[in-house]
């Protein structure tokens, strides 16, 4: 980058700040730690790092605590009408992972070029046919990749940011009139129904069941694939054969084998209709992804205590627990990316969610949602990996960036 993005220097180098009398320094630490409580601290209260200064919108800050926390913030101007947001997925297809950096090239030169981002949902992994399957829904310029099952963060036609569980309702309804819940571009099990796209593999993976190739039906509307529409569809082809093609210009409709055999008649030509609502609506919406849980919701940050049971589970468990974490919110002026570095004796240890939250709120965030936290959390900003990994730099499924705008 050049000198005008330069979003990282700051009013204060660490070698001069380093420089300082040990005993002032220890003073400010010691005045702060009286006054604020560990788990709400306020952005100005970081030992090692000023707020650098920025024109272009963008401003980067490193913060130190004495938990230990090694915090690193984007802070981003929601008035910059040169900047954007673009949640890339790995190798441009639902299924695989990739370094954010190479998702950061990925993204078209007509949408912008990437300035910063962070790593985005949370996704299959320990599944290796199915790796990098986000867990809720995505959107990547105004296409649908992935269906809601949890909160999500999606962007409007004026650029705001909006927080909100949203759940789908996509259906295919047969030539006779009944209609069948299917999932999208997910693994297919035997009892479901799932719609695939030219975006998720060369080949749906499954086997069993009976496949539909659909084609597009006169002058419906057709690929790529988006939020609260309706498409006409016409059968091109059946098959029962294991990974049917998705040939560019068709999906195909996979129905597992517990359903197959309560399907209706249907035949090579006949028309069916795919619908893929959403509440509330995603309709016309480029820019969502999912995450979870929503860590501050109209101001009310996430609670404190684990709920009875919690202990049993670890998905539930690890909420409590400090861990690497990622996450985004935004303020009325400013959107938020932030990651805290974790399972690092001596750097940082992490955090748990409710102390995130309360993070976020000294930020001034007035809606924050959780994202992939643990090895995967990541902050790419001017070519490098700006936080420490706790297993050093590593892939993810997909991410949300920050661009400027050609």
């Amino acid at each position: 980058m050049n000198a005008s993005v330069n979003h990282q220097t700051s009013t204060l180098s660490e070698k001069t700040r380093n420089l300082l009398p040990f005993s002032r320094r220890q003073f400010c630490v010691a005045a702060v730690a009286l006054l604020v409580p560990l788990g709400a601290l306020p952005l100005a209260q970081a030992s090692d790092s000023g707020e650098p200064k920025s024109e272009s919108g963008i401003t980067y800050i490193h913060k130190k605590t004495d938990a230990p926390w090694s915090i690193h913030i984007l802070k981003i101007d929601r008035s910059r009408k040169d900047l954007a947001f673009y949640t890339p997925h790995a190798r441009n297809r639902v299924l695989g992972v990739s370094l954010l950096a190479e998702q950061a090239k990925s993204i078209p030169p007509e949408i912008g070029r990437a300035l910063a981002g962070i790593n985005g949902d949370f996704y299959i992994r320990d599944n290796p046919t199915f790796a990098g399957d986000p867990r809720g829904l995505q959107i990547v310029n105004g296409e649908l990749l992935s269906a809601p099952n949890t909160v999500c963060v999606w962007f409007d036609g004026e650029g705001n940011p909006h927080l909100d569980e949203v759940k789908g309702y996509f259906n295919v309804k047969w030539p006779d009139g009944t209609k069948m819940p299917i999932g999208l571009n997910e693994e297919r099990k035997p009892k479901a129904a799932v719609l695939y796209t030219p975006s998720y593999a060369p080949a749906a993976r499954v086997i069993g069941g009976r496949h539909f190739i659909l084609e597009k039906d006169g002058n419906s509307q057709w690929l790529p694939l988006q939020a609260g529409q309706t498409y006409r569809a016409r059968i091109r082809d059946i098959q029962t054969n294991s990974a049917p093609k998705i040939v560019d210009g068709t999906m195909v409709l996979s129905v597992g084998p517990s359903l197959a055999a309560s399907l209706p008649e249907v035949t090579s030509g006949s028309l069916v209709e795919i619908s893929t609502a959403t509440a509330p609506s995603m309709k016309d919406v480029k820019t969502a992804v999912g995450g979870g849980p929503a860590l501050i919701t109209a101001g009310k940050p996430f609670a404190q205590k684990p709920p009875p049971g919690a202990e049993k589970n670890w998905s539930e468990r690890s909420k409590y627990e400090r861990h690497p974490r990622s996450a985004m919110g935004w303020s009325p002026t400013h959107v938020y990316f932030v990651i805290v570095d974790g399972r690092q004796p001596g750097l940082s240890v992490g955090m748990k969610l409710a102390e995130l939250a309360d993070y976020m709120v000294g930020l001034g965030c007035t809606d924050a949602i959780n994202l992939d936290g643990g090895k995967s959390a990541q902050m790419w900003m001017s070519g490098e990996i700006k936080n420490s990994p706790c297993q050093g730099e590593d892939t993810v499924a997909n991410s949300i960036f920050v661009v400027r705008k050609p």
